[in-house]
């Protein structure tokens, strides 16, 4: 429902229609105002193209400069001379320290440990008495073999005594059968009784050195009651105690002492296929341990295997060091230092000189303005520098940080400072 009246609305909508008709010169006046507003419109869209086209165009121009700029433009390097390096190659290689001399001792008697002098850690000297086994049936075995030694002794003195009759008895035998007195089968009997008796002095006599053997063999064991040391060291490890029954078995033998010597150690060290040629018995090498900062123990290369394991590629060599003040035991890690000849001069480059390429390693050097690349054939790498075998000369001017995509024949240039740098090197060398 509209509450609002119909004269007014009609007075309302009636109005404009009568204002329009009777004011033409408003009606001029707005057209005009639209158009100018197109105009304006217009011309500032105008305006806006062409300010951009002109920013575009400053930009391509400027692009255009910029590319024509890096064409044109020739990198500043860092130059160095490359010098030979003939002197000698150190390597340094993990080795095990190991004591020179180590034995196990066993059993030789069957018996009771009746008294032990050492312990761990116990210094010993070559002959020392380190243990004594108590063996009462072994003893006793050596007692009846002597006494039987003696039985065979006397057996032998009374076959002796025997023959001695029978060379009597065949003598005069054999002189009254010549001439006639006694039958020719007395002669017989004597003579052969005779033979009989010279042949039991042979048995006794036989039988008395295999008793004297068995004596023998028998005191052997006895003297086996008393372990000694084989060697100066020390008592590494003991696994008898006062009472402990050890047993003479060969294959199952009792353990008793493990004695090392330590007043010289052996370092076991692998040296790689490549210090093969250059390993000689005879040089010096420094020892070094971790645990002993600051610490360097000299040695000298004592022996080598003289042939190569072919499981690695690597030759067994040892390092003996003089250890008399005891600093270093058996069983330690450490780091051999050998310093071994080159057989040729190589060239040291710095990693950051170097090139990789689908061709392999290269590097660039300055040659009258232009970056020449060589070649490089490398015979070791640590990581910070190569040792190059072939591909640089000596005095050649070495492209540090080489420009990235430089190419053979590249235009570079470097600075005065490098030059004067440069010059006093080659001047040094």
């Amino acid at each position: 429902m509209n509450d609002f009246p119909s004269h007014l609305e009609e007075k309302f909508v009636r109005e404009p229609e009568q204002q329009t008709l009777l004011d033409p010169r408003a009606e001029r006046q707005r057209r005009r105002t639209a158009r100018l507003l197109g105009l304006g419109t217009l011309v500032s869209l105008g305006l806006l193209v062409g300010f951009g086209a002109w920013q575009h165009a400053n930009r391509a121009s400027a692009t255009v400069a910029t590319l024509d700029a890096a064409r044109t433009a020739v990198p500043v390097v860092r130059v160095a001379i490359v010098k030979p390096e003939d002197t000698p190659l150190q390597i340094d290689l993990p080795g095990t320290i190991q004591a020179f001399d180590s034995a196990t001792l066993y059993a030789r008697a069957t018996g009771y440990i009746g008294k032990r002098n050492v312990d761990i850690g116990s210094r010993v000297h070559a002959g020392d008495v380190l243990a004594v086994i108590s063996a009462p049936e072994l003893d006793q075995q050596l007692t009846q073999a002597r006494a039987q030694l003696s039985q065979m002794q006397a057996a032998l003195a009374q076959s002796q005594a025997n023959m001695e009759l029978a060379r009597a008895n065949d003598g005069r035998t054999s002189r009254l059968v010549q001439q006639g007195w006694a039958a020719a089968q007395q002669g017989d009997t004597d003579r052969l009784n005779f033979a009989a008796q010279t042949a039991g002095v042979g048995v006794a006599r036989a039988n008395l050195e295999a008793q004297q053997a068995q004596v023998n063999r028998l005191e052997q064991l006895t003297g086996f009651e008393r372990v000694v040391a084989p060697f100066d060291g020390v008592i590494t490890s003991r696994q008898v105690d006062l009472g402990s029954l050890v047993t003479a078995d060969a294959s199952s033998g009792s353990p008793l002492f493990s004695i090392a010597h330590t007043d010289v150690l052996r370092v076991q060290v692998y040296v790689p296929q490549g210090g093969f040629f250059g390993l000689k018995d005879g040089e010096q090498a420094e020892v070094t341990v971790p645990e002993l900062p600051g610490r360097v123990f000299q040695g000298t290369v004592a022996r080598n295997a003289k042939a190569l394991q072919p499981e690695t590629r690597t030759l067994l060599a040892e390092i003996d060091v003089n250890n008399s003040d005891g600093m270093l035991t058996a069983g330690l890690y450490a780091i051999v230092h050998l310093k071994e000849p080159r057989s040729h001069p190589v060239v040291l480059v710095p990693s950051q000189a170097v090139i990789f390429d689908k061709d392999g390693l290269s590097a660039a050097v300055y040659e009258n303005g232009e970056a020449r690349l060589r070649r490089l054939d490398i015979e070791a790498d640590d990581g910070a520098q190569l040792a190059v075998r072939a591909g640089l000369n000596p005095s050649d001017q070495l492209i540090l940080n080489p420009p990235v995509g430089v190419v053979d024949g590249m235009r570079v240039t470097t600075t005065p400072e490098a030059k004067a740098v440069a010059g006093a090197q080659a001047a040094a060398g």
